[in-house]
């Protein structure tokens, strides 16, 4: 009878560092679910800061009232006597916010190059004839990207040559060679 007790006991213990160990498991989850999902908060706030920075400093606005700020400073030139300290100002402050803008600017020109090869890649997959190697192209080599720049090149210049409307040719018969 001592041994069934013994062995309840041990299931009993067995069970208990089971769900302790769920029990760490699933809170290590949430606090990965946690800073995940404040990783995508700030990485969401970013992209529409960037987007509405874009578009606010991309605006004739922004280029009124910078050069109206640099009209301000040279106008307080004589004030401060041209010194060191005004000229570091405008320095600083020049410099600050082009180190800003240049992580605005590569946030914004790489959601909308994202964009628009999504886009591309769309209408290359609608169109019955068209290639679909040609889909993420942006994923090739620059040799690849080259030797395929090359194949455009000799399309246009046998064009040219037939005098040719390439609209309705059949991708094969583009990239035969010249005979």
């Amino acid at each position: 009878m001592a041994n069934m007790f013994h062995a309840r006991a041990l299931r009993v213990r067995h069970e208990n560092k089971v769900k302790m160990a769920n029990k760490t498991q699933k809170e290590e989850l949430r606090s990965h679910e946690e800073e995940r999902d404040f990783f995508c908060v700030v990485r969401d706030a970013f992209r529409i800061f960037a987007r509405r920075s874009a578009i606010m400093l991309g605006s004739a606005w922004a280029f009124v009232g910078a050069v109206l700020v640099i009209l301000v400073w040279l106008l307080t030139g004589p004030t401060f006597h041209f010194s060191d300290t005004w000229q570091l100002i405008i320095n600083t402050g020049t410099t600050i916010i082009t180190f800003l803008m240049v992580f605005l600017i590569q946030n914004t020109q790489n959601r909308d190059a994202k964009a628009m090869h999504l886009k591309l890649d769309e209408v290359i997959r609608a169109l019955k004839k068209a290639r679909h190697e040609l889909v993420d192209l942006e994923d090739l080599s620059d040799e690849e990207l080259n030797k395929l720049e090359e194949q455009f090149k000799r399309l246009r210049a046998k064009a040219e040559r037939h005098g040719k409307n390439l609209r309705h040719v059949e991708p094969s018969e583009i990239f035969e060679p010249d005979r």
